[in-house]
């Protein structure tokens, strides 16, 4: 679905991107890598099943996690993992579901997880994917997020050339999806509601190829909204693009005036996600509940392996 900044709809097919898309225009990839962070493991003293979802590398082999069940963990717990290759040592239970361990073990850890983990898929698929990289973007190229950047997932090498070929500027930053992505907003008021932080980095190169890009007047166009608000958190932070890093909790809601970009490429989002709220910023409200109305009466299909939108700005 393609929605402009007048809220007119018109729908296509995604490889119709090209045709989308302006020659000079400057189209910005999230090039996370999902690790393997879902493991199945068992309490050293009962045995009991644990699983774990590491979210956040936080230094010196310290996660943090989401435990189930959490009920079953206090501090000093042991979990072993393929039979102690790997163990995951309970520093500290925290609230929502969030726990905080320490991995012990020997080697390289990202071969230990490829050994020992699966993919955090979604828990609306049943299915263990048979082919691990279904879950990783073409571009994939730097290892640490706990899901995928699901709008790049339609993207192929084919069609990448293709929009290089049609002049079509394509850079990098990367941002390591956790928690803060998928919690669902549970309170009244949005203002309230508290992001978790992810970590993000953008390269000199990229730096300076945005910067000309506002320079020039081209527009800079985001896939998906974990690239929307590493942008807009370096925008917001600096008065130009630069090289740099950090951690993120930015929280994008109607009101918001974007400073980076020019259009979005997302996918179907749900009610009462942050990812949503992002979106409605971005367009007049009604367009978007007309939009999603009209998704449905064609039967797109929303969550991670659904379809895409491209929505351009409203400055209005």
């Amino acid at each position: 679905m393609v929605l402009d900044k007048y809220g007119n709809i018109e729908h296509k097919k995604f490889y119709e991107i090209v045709d989308i898309l302006n020659k000079d225009d400057v189209l910005v990839l999230n090039d996370t890598k999902v690790i393997p962070a879902r493991l199945i493991g068992e309490k050293e003293e009962t045995h009991a099943v644990i699983e774990l979802l590491l979210l956040k590398d936080k230094g010196n082999n310290i996660w943090e996690c989401l435990a189930k069940p959490q009920k079953r963990l206090k501090k000093d717990t042991i979990i072993n993992f393929g039979n102690g290759c790997l163990k995951a040592k309970v520093i500290e239970v925290l609230e929502e579901g969030i726990t905080k361990v320490e991995l012990i073990y020997k080697g390289i850890l990202m071969e230990i997880l490829n050994d020992l983990g699966t993919m955090p898929l979604p828990p609306y698929i049943h299915e263990k994917l048979k082919d691990q990289n279904r879950y990783q973007t073409v571009y994939a190229d730097v290892y640490g997020s706990a899901a995928a950047p699901t709008a790049g997932l339609h993207f192929t090498e084919d069609l990448l050339n293709e929009l290089k070929n049609k002049g079509i500027t394509i850079v990098n930053i990367t941002l390591h999806v956790g928690l803060g992505t998928f919690r669902p907003v549970t309170v009244d008021d949005v203002t309230k509601h508290k992001m978790h932080s992810e970590f993000y980095m953008m390269s000199k190169e990229t730096a300076d190829i945005l910067n000309k890009a506002r320079k020039d007047n081209k527009r800079i166009i985001a896939v998906g909204t974990t690239t929307t608000r590493t942008l807009e958190t370096i925008l917001t932070n600096n008065k130009d693009f630069v090289p740099c890093s950090g951690f993120t909790d930015i929280f994008i809601y109607p009101g918001y005036k974007f400073k980076a970009i020019d259009g979005l490429i997302t996918n179907f989002h749900l009610p009462k996600s942050t990812l949503l709220m992002l979106v409605s910023a971005l367009s007049k409200k009604e367009y978007i509940l007309n939009a999603y109305n009209i998704a449905v009466k064609n039967k797109y299909r929303f969550f991670s392996f659904g379809d895409a939108m491209f929505i351009e700005k409203n400055n209005e």
